[in-house]
């Protein structure tokens, strides 16, 4: 998602939870995931080409940063700048795949469901045999460059970045569906570690 997004996402989802400080370092965090050099070479960062499994991998991975910096040296400053960097990539999730796509396919025939109504992690979409995220390609590259999105996109292949992504509402109606998922995706992901932390910890991790 374009980065005003990411910050949007992020204080919808956790700003009643985080001190107006910790939630910045947390922003900061996942807005530098979107760094120039992260974008080749690192598509478990983004949930790009198909790379579902590392990216699960990476989640998992930043995910016991935050745990281990809480519990050992109950040190907030790594913890804020892990969960950065995760909230980033499982933001990107609904913005780089067609999960929204193949979720809203379930919905009865007929059936127009508001965007706030989508499920951020529907079983049978996560395994289903046609989800699939954008491959990064010279196209996409191209389509950043200004005047040039048009032939970009004619040019670019129907699985590409390009053509996939929701990254803003320019990408049409399904765009509202990818934020509100991010949205509940990010909450998600704190509670999933809040759980695992005693009560110190969380007054620490979020500076309350």
């Amino acid at each position: 998602m374009l980065q005003s997004y990411h910050r949007q996402i992020c204080q919808r989802a956790l700003e009643n939870i985080f001190s107006p400080k910790a939630l910045e370092r947390i922003i900061v965090a996942n807005l530098g995931q979107d760094h120039i050099r992260y974008q080749y070479g690192h598509p478990h960062f983004h949930y790009d080409d198909n790379a579902f499994d590392a990216s699960d991998a990476y989640i998992e991975a930043q995910r016991q940063i935050v745990l281990d910096a809480l519990t050992e040296k109950m040190d907030p400053m790594p913890a804020w700048l892990a969960f950065g960097r995760l909230t980033h990539a499982a933001q990107d999730f609904y913005a780089h795949s067609n999960y929204v796509h193949l979720w809203m396919k379930t919905r009865p025939e007929g059936e127009l469901s508001d965007p706030p109504d989508v499920e951020a992690l529907a079983t049978d979409i996560l395994h289903h045999p046609d989800l699939k995220s954008g491959k990064v390609n010279l196209w996409d590259w191209l389509a950043f460059v200004p005047g040039f999105y048009s032939l970009a996109y004619r040019l670019a292949p129907e699985d590409s970045h390009t053509h996939m992504n929701l990254d803003s509402p320019k990408q049409g109606g399904l765009f509202p569906y990818a934020f509100e998922a991010a949205v509940k995706r990010t909450r998600y992901e704190f509670d999933q570690l809040a759980v695992q932390l005693s009560p110190d910890q969380l007054a620490r991790f979020t500076e309350h």
